[in-house]
């Protein structure tokens, strides 16, 4: 199904914690993705099946005037940027959900970012 080792590894440990983890109205999922390039987060509903916020790297708030910094150093940036949209729309606690990715690196970062700016997970 999936081309590599490492993918499907993922796949895995993906599936594994979307048997717990749920996210409701009252309390959604913050689900992460990485790619080489870029970051992505979203607050989802499971309830509704909707998209709540997200933000990106590739967010025109973050692209636009923007040096090219570090990965990390933007991951942060995401976590702020969603936590301060969650908050906008009265969302203050939220799920976090790895997306089977390891929590390190840019995926602590972003973490840690959305915690600093009011997000409790």
């Amino acid at each position: 199904m999936f081309d590599d080792e490492k993918t499907t590894n993922r796949h895995r440990r993906q599936q594994r914690v979307r048997k717990r983890v749920r996210g409701s109205e009252a309390k959604p999922r913050l689900c992460v993705f990485r790619s080489a390039k870029h970051i992505y987060a979203q607050v989802i509903s499971d309830q509704d099946g909707k998209t709540l916020v997200s933000a990106s790297t590739l967010s025109s708030e973050l692209r636009d005037g923007e040096v090219k910094s570090k990965k990390v150093d933007a991951a942060k940036k995401v976590g702020e940027l969603v936590a301060r949209r969650c908050l906008e729309q009265s969302i203050s606690q939220v799920i976090f959900d790895r997306n089977g990715f390891l929590y390190h690196g840019r995926i602590k970062a972003l973490a840690d970012a959305a915690r600093e700016a009011g997000l409790k997970f």
